[in-house]
């Protein structure tokens, strides 16, 4: 509904594997491949280019996960593209995951 409704660009990567099969999707986002080779191969034990004390990409196993992780991946392309500071990103970020966590009861 996504594809149709807001262009298939827009598709929340990662969401369904069908989706990076579709034409319309691969015409729309030629970024595709490389997306899902990185959700298939993503390694949790060996995620960073530098040994780090922690394993863990970055995911979070709850259906809500998709919702905020789109608004962090927006606020980061802000950041990015000189439309807003770390700071106000990461605000925006933190807010979106905070409301969603705390709207379904896992947070109170």
């Amino acid at each position: 509904m996504v594809g149709k409704d807001e262009g298939w660009a827009s598709v929340p990567p990662g969401t369904r594997k069908s989706t990076y099969a579709r034409p319309e999707y691969k015409q729309a986002a030629p970024f595709d491949d490389f997306v899902l080779q990185a959700i298939e191969t993503a390694n949790p034990n060996d995620a960073t280019l530098k040994k780090v004390p922690y394993s863990g990409i970055q995911f979070v196993g709850i259906p809500e996960f998709q919702s905020f992780g789109t608004v962090v991946g927006q606020s980061i392309a802000g950041v990015v593209a000189g439309q807003t500071s770390v700071d106000n990103a990461l605000k925006a970020a933190n807010a979106a995951a905070d409301r969603a966590v705390k709207q379904v009861g896992y947070q109170k």
